[in-house]
């Protein structure tokens, strides 16, 4: 299972060794805003300011991407996650994909 702690946007981990790369892991999620969650935010756009509905969605979409990501890496038996990364790509208008990645390894404490 891999711990929290042990993911890192670098290529390594202080204090831990690696001792196998496993290879990439992904979570991937597609999400669009309601009818309703557009209204709203097109009203909060218009005042300027954050837009705090479109912040929700977002924060949930990685938090989702994120979450299948450490299910991938589970399945795969890594502990620990380098080069984590999150990428968004538009695909169609108004519905955004979310893709967590990193490469999945196992370590342990040095």
């Amino acid at each position: 299972m891999v711990n929290h702690e042990l993911i890192t946007t670098s290529n390594s981990l202080e204090g831990y060794k690696i001792i196998r790369h496993i290879g990439i892991v992904r979570g991937i999620t597609v999400r669009s805003r309601s009818i309703i969650g557009n209204i709203g935010g097109g009203i909060q756009s218009m005042f300027g300011g954050k837009l705090s509905i479109y912040v929700e969605l977002c924060e949930k979409a990685r938090q989702e991407a994120f979450l299948l990501m450490l299910q991938h890496a589970d399945e795969k038996g890594a502990n620990a996650i380098i080069n984590m990364r999150y990428d968004a790509n538009e695909v169609m208008n108004g519905i955004t994909e979310v893709l967590a990645y990193g490469s999945a390894v196992v370590v342990e404490k040095i």
